[in-house]
């Protein structure tokens, strides 16, 4: 289990909050207007630069309305209440308990201690989830900020796949048994 990083003051302290399928909608049809008075505060606009995940996941929702409550939210420093990123994950556990986290910082809020933040949260949201045994984190080989991120909760490495769109990725696993 991760370490409580609240008290940790090199950690900021955030809250996740869900975007619904009315805000998804309105960013899979590219309106970042609409996505934020559904949201109810501006989205950054750089929300709009990932069509493809608000595609996939608009298609998750409309397949599987409770779906939603796993897919995304948006990352806000509780502090200043700015929105630093969105995080959330793949989709509900599946028939092994396995859920993956995805997370995204934006760039003029990087280095600060909000991705690792985010992922201490999504375990957290996991763990108290009974369906829920474990968190997996898929990881391009070149990215070592995120697999510096995942090394402290303790995921352990268990293979490897090919992604699509990503290519190569590290699979990482860390157990969430209550």
């Amino acid at each position: 289990m991760p370490a409580d990083t609240r008290s940790n003051p090199n950690v900021p302290t955030i809250e996740l909050a869900l975007l619904s399928a009315s805000v998804l909608e309105a960013l899979n049809a590219g309106s970042i207007e609409r996505a934020s008075a559904e949201f109810g505060r501006p989205l950054p606009s750089s929300y709009l630069d990932h069509s493809d995940l608000w595609g996939f996941r608009i298609a998750q929702v409309r397949e599987t309305p409770q779906t939603v409550r796993w897919l995304v939210r948006a990352v806000i420093d509780a502090g200043s209440g700015d929105i630093v990123g969105h995080a959330g994950f793949h989709g509900p556990p599946d028939e092994s308990g396995m859920v993956e986290i995805g997370y995204t910082i934006e760039p003029e809020f990087r280095r600060r201690g909000y991705a690792r933040a985010t992922v201490a949260a999504l375990i957290n949201y996991a763990s108290a989830e009974p369906d829920v045994t474990r968190v997996r984190a898929s990881i391009s080989p070149d990215n070592v900020a995120s697999l510096a991120t995942v090394r402290p909760f303790g995921f352990q490495h268990v293979g490897e796949q090919m992604d699509e769109i990503d290519g190569l990725e590290l699979i990482y696993e860390v157990s969430v048994l209550q």
